[in-house]
């Protein structure tokens, strides 16, 4: 197993502030939440080897095993952009993860808000987790989790029986981790950039039909489960500006979603 080379991405990645690798962490979300306190810069980028204690949405494990993927938290401070807005770097991130899997050749697609899906089963190979820091307003820590390798028996389907799967498994033409992250945080940089000058607007930054094409809820029957364990089952019709779910309830009526946990239940013909 070949470790990620920090000073290899390092020389190829000048848009950032700074980029460090360690071997081992509970949860590098978790790291840079406090190191924002602390006066780290914008655009800083934390990638574990392993993860002991990852996290995604609902406070749920995320599987991290040592040398199987990509495990990377970056610290945005982007001034300008309304706290309402700032949600909206899951959409960001989800176009980036879906552009490296264009350039490896692998067949992806998103679920909104957080998981890229690949292979014809569509499994889950990516989740994507964007955490506002709670002593600054302005600043956002966004993490990727990414399956480059199997990740072995034993791990259990995420939610909604998505089984996990890696990018290996579906012909990826590399799986040398130090130029899967140069490729992903290049695709992230220049799409936090347009985001960041759109003022968070997707459309305006022209991401979101990118975001519409490639987003595989969009034309499902969904059930939504909702903040308070409530439910919503409709058809998932739109992504808004802003990056919410636009879900057509079974009386016809536009609901939005901004969170939730979205099941596939089948295409709407």
């Amino acid at each position: 197993m070949t470790e990620i080379n920090a000073d290899r991405l390092r020389a190829s990645l000048g848009a950032y502030a700074g980029v460090d690798v360690v071997s081992t962490t509970g949860s590098t979300n978790a790291d840079l939440l406090a190191a924002a306190a602390t006066g780290t810069p914008d655009r800083t980028v934390l990638i574990a080897e392993e993860q002991t204690a990852g996290v995604g949405r609902r406070a749920r494990t995320w599987v991290s095993p040592k040398g199987a993927g990509i495990y990377l938290s970056v610290l945005l401070r982007p001034h300008g952009v309304p706290f309402a807005k700032l949600g909206s770097l899951a959409i960001v991130a989800g176009l980036a993860v879906t552009d490296l899997t264009a350039e490896l050749g692998v067949d992806a697609a998103l679920k909104w808000p957080n998981d890229v899906l690949a292979g014809p089963d569509r499994g889950k190979c990516a989740g994507i987790l964007a955490e506002a820091v709670a002593t600054d307003e302005s600043a956002v820590v966004l993490g990727i989790g990414l399956n480059v390798r199997p990740l072995g028996p034993g791990v259990e389907p995420g939610p909604g029986g998505l089984p996990p799967t890696s990018l290996a498994e579906h012909g990826a033409r590399t799986t040398d981790r130090t130029e899967i992250a140069s490729v992903l945080l290049s695709a992230l940089g220049e799409r936090e950039s347009r985001w960041r000058a759109a003022a968070g607007d997707l459309s305006r930054a022209g991401l979101l039909d990118d975001y519409r094409s490639r987003c595989e809820t969009l034309g499902q029957q969904v059930r939504v489960l909702l903040p308070g364990e409530t439910s919503l089952v409709g058809t998932a019709s739109d992504i808004d500006p802003s990056g919410q779910l636009v879900v057509t309830d079974e009386q016809g009526r536009q609901r939005m979603v901004f969170a939730g946990d979205v099941v596939h239940l089948r295409a709407v013909p």
